[in-house]
């Protein structure tokens, strides 16, 4: 990694920093960081302003679950996950429901990195590994 992309990275990661309330991103501290950015460039303006937005975009993502269904879901069931995962991962988490017909019934559920996976696709997956 070259000097000036890794000083770009740890300015995102900083920018990142300055961009959480109570560990939750703030709309409002984003905008500031982006206000900040526009009067005051930093050398490599395009580099800092991609790893800033991968890191907001990988933390909003732990608070959002995507839903994966084959058939149909029901809002109880979904706001039920949201309970579950919201206690379990101490944050506000919300879902979105996705339909994928691949899944043949089931669901498949995704918080950041993680992967829940309830589905016939997956379980013929298993065996045949």
């Amino acid at each position: 990694m070259a000097a000036s992309s890794k000083a770009a990275q740890q300015l995102a990661r900083q920018l990142f920093n300055l961009s959480l309330v109570n560990g939750a991103v703030s709309a409002a501290q984003v905008e500031g960081v982006l206000a900040y950015l526009e009067k005051h460039p930093p050398a490599n303006p395009l580099a800092v302003l991609r790893a800033y937005q991968r890191l907001i975009a990988r933390e909003l993502a732990k608070s959002e679950a995507v839903v994966e269904h084959a058939g149909s879901v029901n809002e109880g069931i979904l706001r039920s996950l949201e309970g579950a995962f919201t206690q379990k991962y101490k944050r506000q988490v919300t879902t979105k429901a996705v339909h994928n017909a691949e899944l043949i019934a089931g669901l498949r559920l995704r918080i950041g990195d993680d992967i829940y996976e309830a589905s016939i696709a997956g379980q013929l997956e298993q065996l045949s590994a």
